[in-house]
């Protein structure tokens, strides 16, 4: 598997990476690593500032600095002449420390809220092998095109395993979650995750992160009263996102809220172009906020000219103020 990182870190060219892939895994080999390597040839010219990788805030397990760039491209195979993408989830149920007072039970994919942010390419076979350890019923339904017999509203129940399989169709920003009822419940309670479908010719080179926005209620009164991007309130006002000074970046985001009928995304001193539900090449629209309901999603693209620490959240003042805020450190290019 040739991610982002390896790719940045040795800096191999196309035709050595087919070479050594060809020697390794033979002619089927090469073919699946040149097809990832158009996924990814756009990516390794880009710089990605250093930043801590070992936050996880009083002993939560989950860490969102990390998260913002881990993209889980799954199990490569090569099956009666196609890419098949195998990705495993188990779900599970653990306590997430929110803060230094409050714990919550977290329903979650792989022990993290929000679940491990998938990627294909449009085209490619995507296999799910699914186990459900988290002591309730659960399931994942995937946006996106597919069959009835993929849908993933059949609840999956505990110690038992399932196999969600599908073409990646359209490109595009979707998302995944369980879909047993309550859906509010299951999906509050941390079952859901960002499902990224590449186009085919890929996209211009950037610095790539992903940001979910979502909510707790801690007392079961269907309402929120803590908010988060990427799993813990408040983490990235206490560590910036650091970024380059006047380097293009691309943020999947989505809006996995619920309670809340709609949640905006502002960021300060600057403006974002918008690729609603990413299933789109050019933009929309140029904005500084954008308002989006539970479960939409799109790809905002900005760079900032200046150095400094600029904020981002929500423009409801209460959900940004419960935990829904960060900031991004912007630096100049060593």
């Amino acid at each position: 598997m040739f991610d982002r990182k390896s790719i940045q870190s040795i800096q191999l060219t196309r035709r050595r990476l087919l070479q050594l892939t060809a020697i390794g895994m033979g002619v089927t080999g090469a073919a699946i690593a040149a097809q990832q390597w158009n996924r990814v040839r756009s990516q390794q010219v880009v710089q990605i500032p250093p930043f801590p990788t070992d936050i996880s805030a009083n002993g939560n397990g989950i860490n969102p600095m990390a998260m913002l760039r881990e993209f889980d491209y799954g199990t490569v195979k090569r099956e009666n002449g196609r890419t098949i993408r195998e990705f495993r989830i188990t779900a599970q149920t653990n306590e997430l420390q929110l803060n230094s007072a409050v714990s919550f039970v977290t329903w979650n994919y792989n022990g993290r809220v929000p679940g491990p942010t998938l990627r294909a390419t449009e085209g490619d076979r995507v296999r799910v092998v699914f186990l459900n350890q988290g002591g309730h019923a659960h399931s994942m339904h995937f946006h996106g095109i597919h069959s009835a017999e993929a849908d993933g509203i059949k609840p999956v129940h505990h110690s038992t395993t399932t196999i969600y399989e599908f073409d990646a169709q359209p490109f595009g920003v979707h998302l995944y979650h369980c879909h047993i009822a309550p859906v509010t419940r299951h999906i509050s309670k941390g079952l859901f995750g960002l499902f990224i479908v590449d186009p085919p010719q890929g996209r211009p080179p950037a610095d790539e992160m992903v940001l979910v926005m979502g909510g707790y209620d801690i007392n079961d009164d269907n309402r929120n009263e803590l908010y988060a991007f990427n799993g813990l309130p408040n983490c990235y006002m206490q560590h910036p996102i650091p970024i380059y000074q006047n380097q293009l970046v691309r943020l999947y985001l989505l809006n996995a809220i619920e309670f809340d009928p709609v949640a905006t995304f502002h960021i300060h001193a600057n403006f974002f172009r918008v690729y609603r539900t990413g299933m789109t090449l050019t933009p929309s629209e140029e904005t500084d906020v954008i308002t989006m309901g539970t479960a939409e999603r799109h790809i905002l693209e900005f760079s900032y000219p200046f150095p400094g620490e600029y904020m981002f959240h929500p423009h409801q003042d209460a959900i940004a103020e419960a935990g829904c805020m960060g900031q991004f450190q912007v630096i100049p290019p060593t």
